[in-house]
Parts: structure tokens; C-alpha cells; sequence
């Protein structure tokens, strides 16, 4: 998922599991990096669902459909606030996110049920298997994959100091 029209020099993946606690401990990083780099660095949030978040899959689907509706990134850090609800709560915490950021709800609600984006998060997940994506939060960039649902201690350092090189390359 990305909501950026503009070519970024460097890319950095993030596979997420939106009902991950691990991935809305990581938007900390993503906030440093986006204040770091601006339109420097491209973050694309990718969809990684893990099997053991019940709802996992279907607020990947609701991502998208955000993406459709023009707030991808805001919605996909308010629902990942809100991983224990979303645990507990399901479909319908996906539907009251929307509700809050002026989405239209009734949309959500449809794209869920006729699965308009399951291309998309399916894709992401295949992509994200054949490259060795285990876990969330995990990170692509440049040629360096960085697997931080194990530890997230010094993850971000090792991003910047990537991105840095990366960087200085296009210069």
C-alpha cells in the first residue's frame, strides 16, 4: 500500500500485520524516518497477516479500501492504535476507524464483503513468503531484508545508516 504519487530515490517495505502490538510499537520508527528522510525515503506499508491475528486479514482488505478512499497511512495507524480492540472487537472496530477519519463506513463494509481487495493483500503475503517474511514488522531496503518481530532494539539505526548509504549512491 502506498499512497505516494512521487518517486522516492529509496524505498523502504514495511510488512505489517495491522492487529500486531509488534508493528504499532515499530510506527515509532516510522514516524522518526519520515520526519528523517521526508520525501527522501518512500515507507510502503505491505500487508503480512499472520494466521494468529483473527482479524488481521480483513483490516488489510480495509487498508486498501482506505487507500481507495485517499488516507491509507492514517488509517492503517489508527487501526494499528487500536490492535487490542481490534483483537477483541473485530470487523466492526475496522468500520469505527473509517467512521472517525470521515471515510464512508457503508463502502468498508462492502468492500469487505465482496473482497474487491483481496488481490492486493494476497499478492502482498506472496511476495512477502518468497522473500523470507516470517514475522512483523519486517523490513525491506535496498537489498537488505531486517526482521524485526523478534527485537526491534537498534532496528531503526540500522535503517537510517542503509538508507544513508543508499542515498549518498544517488547523489
Amino acid at each position: 500500500m502506498s499512497d505516494s504519487t512521487s518517486a522516492a530515490p529509496v524505498v523502504l517495505d514495511a510488512w505489517f500485520d495491522l492487529e500486531c502490538p509488534d508493528c504499532h510499537q515499530a510506527l515509532t520508527d516510522v514516524h522518526a524516518l519520515r520526519a528523517r528522510y521526508g520525501d527522501r525515503l518512500e515507507i510502503r506499508l505491505r500487508h503480512f497477516p499472520l494466521e494468529k491475528h483473527k482479524h488481521a486479514y480483513a483490516a488489510a482488505q480495509a487498508a486498501e479500501e482506505a487507500v481507495a478512499q485517499g488516507l491509507g497511512w492514517p488509517y492503517a495507524e489508527a487501526v494499528l492504535a487500536r490492535t487490542a480492540g481490534l483483537a477483541r472487537g473485530g470487523e466492526p472496530v475496522l468500520l469505527e476507524v473509517a467512521r472517525g477519519l470521515g471515510l464512508d463506513a457503508e463502502e468498508f463494509d462492502t468492500a469487505l464483503i465482496d473482497g474487491r481487495h483481496l488481490l492486493i493483500v494476497d499478492a502482498d503475503q506472496a511476495e512477502g513468503k518468497a522473500i523470507g517474511v516470517t514475522g512483523t514488522p519486517t523490513y525491506v531496503i535496498g537489498d537488505q531484508r531486517l526482521d524485526g518481530g523478534k527485537s526491534q532494539e537498534g532496528l531503526r539505526a540500522r535503517i537510517e545508516e542503509i538508507a544513508d548509504r543508499l542515498l549518498a549512491d544517488r547523489d
